[in-house]
């Protein structure tokens, strides 16, 4: 089956890119499953939908997801100037290695093993 949104690039590429790149994309691609899952689950509104999205996405719980799988390094020593006001410094790096860790998997196509890490949120 073709890719719904095309991944050109090569995996030398990829891994030329800054970690917070791949946590650009994996940023989006974590909540489009999220959100996804949520409607497939549940019969919520829209609002109730992001409200329960937040809890997923939020640098905490991807966080406490990250440690619970503890597979990256590389995205969570990125250099990230940006804080959040609400989130605590700590968190919001390992949130930003797991959004890392989403995005490179998805632009290398690891399809499989993003899936398996899906699960792995779910659990």
């Amino acid at each position: 089956m073709e890719d719904l949104i095309e991944r050109a690039k090569s995996l030398e590429e990829i891994n030329m890119l800054s970690p917070l790149t791949w946590a650009y994309v994996g940023d989006c691609i974590y909540e489009l499953y999220i959100r996804t899952d949520l409607v497939n689950k549940t019969k919520l509104k829209p609002h109730k939908l992001h409200i329960e999205t937040i809890k997923y996405v939020k640098a905490k719980a991807q966080a406490d997801i990250l440690k619970r799988i503890e597979i990256v390094r590389r995205g969570r020593n990125a250099e990230n100037h940006h804080l959040p006001k609400n989130a605590d410094p700590a968190d919001y790096m390992y949130s930003t290695a797991f959004e890392g860790l989403i995005g490179y998997l998805y632009l290398t196509k690891q399809d499989e093993r993003l899936k398996e890490i899906f699960k792995m949120c779910k659990e």
